[in-house]
């Protein structure tokens, strides 16, 4: 982040040493509504010339658009330039599935699908619809939609090697229903021989409530979600300090756990492993905003708060729920106080 964005700092005499990671739905905007704060806010953290004075990134879980279309939109809403590159979506994390970009893929959810799996890297997505095209009698769930002749097309498809779940989709069962022969004919939906016992087709799903990307400060809005995310990673950050530079891949060399020379697979699988580690940051202190579903009026004691989260939380199987990483390392007001609280805090003055 800091070398895509380092033509910015030139003029500054003191580069800065942190970043901001800005969760957008109730902490900049409230739908298509900017906040008041945040246009304030963003004023401090451009120049003259609308250059960010410091690395600045925006994280979303929406995953139904380009990664332009939503950088044009907080540019229109903020009122400041805002590229591609600085934008995180949901979908984001799978540019570094490096193995499955050159195989036919599955693509279920919402809006552009061929144009951001193609953006993302993958050369051979198929839709839902196309499946659907292909395979008419698949689509048993939709009667509404059948058609009355069934004249699926004479080419075939290519073996399906993974499933990628952007988002939602518009008809849930129809995709549940496909997908799911997809998975069950190992890759050759509507071929009864090549039916297995249990399905071993990779389904990639896109989730940014627990995405391990930031930088630094990260103004939030959500305790479950946001707030548990940053403190995670931040634990993540952590720990690698502790064990040093060395990466999961080599220690895992290292280790006796695998072979003395990766295969070319184990490459392209861990490659992103080393990209991470390359440029990670040394911390994340989640700042938590009151402008978005947090209500610091409503607020309940710890052990009462940990109880009810335990019962809720989302989190992903492989991690257990812990009270402490639901607190956040501060509680500001809106995000422009979050910026002068990270100004403060760091003894930054950009002018």
């Amino acid at each position: 982040m800091y070398s895509s964005l380092s033509n910015s700092f030139l003029q500054l005499s003191v580069l800065p040493s942190f970043g901001f990671l800005f969760d957008i739905d109730g902490v900049l905007v409230r739908g298509k509504t900017p906040i008041p704060a945040a246009k304030t806010a963003f004023q401090k953290l451009v120049n003259s010339q609308g250059q960010f004075v410091v690395p600045v990134v925006f994280v979303t879980n929406a995953g139904n658009c380009l990664r332009q279309e939503k950088a044009d939109q907080l540019s229109q809403l903020l009122g400041v330039p805002i590229s591609q590159d600085q934008v995180v979506m949901s979908h984001s994390p799978l540019r570094m599935f490096k193995r499955y970009h050159d195989k036919c893929v599955l693509v279920s959810g919402q809006g552009p699908l061929l144009d951001i799996a193609q953006d993302l890297g993958f050369c051979q997505p198929i839709t839902i619809e196309t499946l659907r095209e292909k395979h008419p009698l698949l689509d048993v769930v939709d009667h509404d939609r059948r058609p009355n002749v069934l004249s699926p097309s004479a080419a075939e498809l290519p073996k399906i090697e993974a499933v990628v779940l952007f988002g939602e989709p518009v008809r849930w069962e129809t995709n549940l229903q496909l997908i799911i022969d997809v998975l069950l004919t190992s890759g050759y939906p509507g071929n009864p021989y090549h039916c297995e016992n249990y399905p071993h087709i990779p389904v990639l799903a896109c989730n940014m409530d627990l995405m391990w990307v930031a930088e630094a400060q990260s103004p939030r809005d959500n305790l479950m979600t946001d707030v548990y995310g940053a403190n995670l990673y931040n634990r993540c950050l952590e720990e690698n300090s502790r064990q040093g530079s060395k990466s999961w891949v080599q220690a895992k060399v290292a280790g006796g756990r695998g072979p003395a020379t990766l295969s070319q697979d184990e490459e392209i699988d861990n490659s992103w492993e080393n990209e991470l580690a390359s440029a990670a940051a040394a911390h994340c202190r989640s700042v938590l905003v009151c402008t978005g579903v947090y209500n610091p009026h409503t607020e309940v004691p710890l052990d009462t708060r940990a109880s009810i989260a335990e019962t809720v939380f989302h989190g992903h199987r492989d991690f257990r729920f812990e009270p402490g990483l639901v607190e956040p390392d501060h509680i500001v007001p809106d995000v422009d106080a979050a910026v002068d609280l990270v100004f403060q805090l760091e003894n930054f003055a950009p002018y």
